[in-house]
């Protein structure tokens, strides 16, 4: 019991995503289907769908939309403030996330890359953004792949030619299937950093204490 409290949030959200990559992909493919019936194309079954680029343009489009938000939060609250944000580092005071990790370096509790020193521990210190830029960056080639093949197949259905990879980066279909995500994935933030200021939800870590003041920045 002790491992599903302690995994709890991680072990929902995981089934959470599959459930909705799940109930994505089942109803993505009679959508799918139905179209390809109105226009006299090819039916696909379950398991073609889930390699076709219908379904994955879709899925890896959404991902790279969650990654770009991410790594972008991390990286700006590293050095934006907010007053009065619960998202946000009080610009008046100095936090624990400020330490330089070198200070810690003899500390035998520190991570490993902390008490190894030098690069890698000047890695180690920004790794989380990396790995979510990593993320964004993987999952915008795969989407930008997976459009292609989409747009590829939607071309010959129609009798035209085919666009390359290359032609349909610089495609407005394209920018347009990711830009209608990350302006939400942007707006979504900015109302949570706003809304953080004046609002409370009792026990998350989200959210500054109930009895927090207004303008006071931070947990």
């Amino acid at each position: 019991m002790s491992f599903l409290r302690d995994n709890g949030l991680t072990i929902t959200l995981f089934g959470l995503t599959s459930a909705a990559i799940a109930g994505m992909a089942f109803t993505g493919v009679h959508v799918y289907n139905h179209d390809a019936t109105l226009h006299d194309g090819t039916a696909l079954n379950f398991v073609s769908y889930l390699a076709s680029g219908h379904f994955l343009s879709a899925l890896f489009e959404n991902w790279e939309s969650e990654f770009l938000q991410m790594s972008v939060y991390v990286c700006l609250t590293a050095f934006l403030y907010q007053r009065g944000s619960a998202e946000s580092r009080d610009p008046d005071r100095a936090s624990k996330c400020d330490e330089d990790p070198a200070c810690r370096q003899s500390d035998p509790a520190a991570p490993w890359p902390v008490r190894r020193g030098g690069v890698l521990r000047t890695l180690y210190s920004y790794s989380l953004g990396m790995a979510l830029c990593a993320l964004f960056v993987l999952s915008f080639v795969l989407h930008l792949r997976a459009s292609a093949a989409a747009a590829t197949l939607d071309a010959s259905a129609h009798g035209q030619a085919a666009p390359d990879v290359w032609t349909h980066l610089f495609s407005s279909e394209f920018w347009f299937e990711c830009l209608q995500n990350w302006q939400s994935e942007f707006l979504s933030t900015l109302v949570l950093v706003v809304l953080s200021i004046f609002l409370r939800f009792r026990g998350s870590p989200e959210s500054k204490a109930v009895t927090a003041r207004t303008w006071q920045t931070g947990k």
